[in-house]
């Protein structure tokens, strides 16, 4: 039996290392482009929109915190979170963003709202395809696909001969 470390460590190794960057890039700079816009949407007299800002606010830095730590160096607790952050499972990450950036824009529907929460929804997407793992090569997904038509094929095929049922039906009574 693995443990979760070694499990981790095999995720690590199937997603390449620009696509980790990539994701890393969208999560920071959807962060501080939420955090812009929550300071926007906090400029309201609509009392939802205004947690809707608020909630933006919190969002963005979160993002910010798990993503790129080294942007707020003068707090001493950010490396522990950025060290749980980096142990945890794509699956969780990618859920956690997904599930964060709707709240916002189910409070208040603009488009700061929209806006902000659309690039941390796509870091949750992006963690979702990471969690996904590699594609397999072409030789395997033919391979695999000419197996099913084969099995298809074979299926219909005793479908086919089972459906053979005779069935008297009785000549109607003569008036």
């Amino acid at each position: 039996m693995q443990s979760q470390g070694d499990q981790a460590g095999k995720q690590e190794d199937q997603v390449s290392w620009w696509f980790k960057l990539l994701t890393r890039g969208v999560g920071t700079v959807g962060g501080l482009v939420a955090m812009i816009l929550g300071i926007v949407r906090c400029l309201t007299f609509t009392p939802l929109c205004l947690v809707g800002g608020i909630l933006e606010l919190f969002i963005g830095f979160t993002a910010v915190i798990l993503e790129a730590p080294c942007c707020c160096p003068f707090l001493d607790f950010i490396d522990r979170i950025g060290k749980f952050s980096e142990s945890r499972p794509y699956w969780q990450k990618g859920a956690l963003y997904t599930s964060i950036a709707i709240v916002p824009v189910l409070l208040c529907f603009s488009t700061t709202t929209v806006l902000g929460s659309a690039l941390i929804f796509g870091t949750g997407v992006l963690y979702g395809m990471m969690a996904l793992g590699k594609k397999a090569s072409r030789e395997e997904m033919m391979a695999k696909a000419t197996r099913a038509s084969q099995d298809d094929v074979e299926m219909k095929a005793g479908l086919i001969g089972h459906e053979e049922v005779n069935l008297h039906v009785p000549d109607s009574p003569a008036k």
